[in-house]
């Protein structure tokens, strides 16, 4: 019987442990889930209502920009972006473009040299002379003809030389128009051992990729200029969102690190879609800015419409662990915070979603002291 009683105890003595340690986990556990805030009530006195600057306004519907948000960037026209290239190889003897340089249409940009630019010139001069014997040699062969004093073989050859020839010569003096030459001191027998290059556009340069003395091949795309001065923005819309954009929609973007909202316009709208299911929207900006340079990133809200919906102060709105709230109160000094859902932000008000059972009409909230009601809820949970 004692040695029986002895292991009823022993038995009962670990139970007791065992509860005991179950209980302090389960007390650990509940702990560690417990949320930071664990009532939506806040309390305040009179004097602190007063510090906190508590003010107090009513949900109204207001017309707020139904808008689509967009990621974009800044680029210009392909006839305001232009690649200069040699039209023949030949080494880079002078240039003094660098990046940022502004030059005018027409202005020399480089200039080229090779013997290949010389022999050009040799035989287009050496054609042009075989050219003037040729005609005089046909001409002469068609008055003989007509008179019917050769054969019509011999006139035949003659016109054969001459029509090729005269081709030859158009074809070398179109190449030699292509290098800038200056046909008229050609002519005259002055070679050139020099061609030069010219701005095909007023721009900037935005690449220089040569250097002098180094051999540039026609392939080779020695600068690019960029005329900025008709930038538009080029838009990533996703194709869910495409029917709600139109042409002549108004767009509001902003540049990284800008807190200047700019202003555009949509003029176009793709007809493809990407592989990862977007689609290009062409915008031109409402004011010119010399400032801004292709390949900017920007945000952007396309309106696509207005609508009248329940609207707060943004400032009456707080951010609580990626949620959103506000104060609402039905009698001096105590305040309720309640979870809603906000849409679109325009001038200082946000479209607010609330939840069903709330009654306007019985509750007034606060537009003012928000954040203030928000620190005194946390340090009320710290407390506690």
């Amino acid at each position: 019987m004692k040695i029986l009683l002895n292991n009823l105890f022993s038995i009962g003595l670990l139970l007791f442990i065992a509860a005991c340690s179950n209980k302090k986990e389960t007390d650990n556990t509940q702990a560690e889930i417990a949320p930071a805030i664990v009532t939506n009530e806040v309390v305040l006195s009179a004097e602190q209502s007063k510090t906190a600057d508590i003010q107090f306004g009513a949900i109204q519907n207001r017309i707020l920009s139904a808008t689509v948000k967009v990621n974009g960037m800044l680029d210009v026209p392909p006839q305001n972006k232009v690649s200069v290239v040699a039209v023949m190889g030949g080494i880079l003897k002078q240039t003094s473009l660098l990046q940022g340089l502004k030059v005018k249409k027409g202005q020399v940009i480089a200039v080229m040299q090779h013997p290949d630019y010389i022999q050009l010139q040799q035989d287009y001069l050496d054609h042009k002379s075989q050219l003037t014997f040729l005609t005089a040699e046909y001409e002469r062969q068609e008055a003989l003809a007509k008179e019917q004093v050769n054969a019509q073989k011999t006139l035949q050859q003659a016109s054969s030389a001459f029509q090729s020839m005269k081709a030859r010569v158009q074809g070398l003096r179109q190449r030699l128009q292509l290098l800038n030459i200056n046909m008229s001191t050609l002519e005259k027998g002055n070679i050139q051992n020099t061609i030069n290059l010219y701005a095909p556009i007023t721009g900037y340069v935005t690449k220089v990729n040569v250097n002098i003395g180094s051999y540039v091949d026609p392939t080779n795309v020695m600068f690019e200029i960029v005329d900025t001065e008709h930038l538009h923005a080029e838009l990533t819309v996703f194709e869910n969102d495409i029917p709600n954009i139109k042409i002549g929609q108004k767009v509001r973007f902003t540049l990284a690190n800008e807190n200047e909202e700019r202003m555009a316009t949509v003029y176009l709208i793709g007809r493809e879609i990407s592989d990862n299911r977007t689609v290009n929207i062409h915008c031109h900006l409402d004011k010119e800015d010399k400032q801004l340079l292709p390949g900017m990133y920007l945000k952007a809200l396309v309106e696509t419409g207005s609508l009248e919906k329940p609207a707060l102060p943004e400032k009456a709105i707080v951010d609580y662990q990626g949620n959103k709230y506000i104060f609402i109160s039905e009698k001096a000094q105590h305040f309720d915070m309640i979870a809603i859902k906000t849409g679109v932000t325009e001038s200082g008000f946000t479209e607010v979603t609330l939840p069903e059972s709330f009654n306007k009409k019985n509750y007034k909230v606060v537009f003012n002291g928000a954040y203030d009601l928000l620190a005194k809820l946390k340090n009320t949970a710290e407390e506690e």
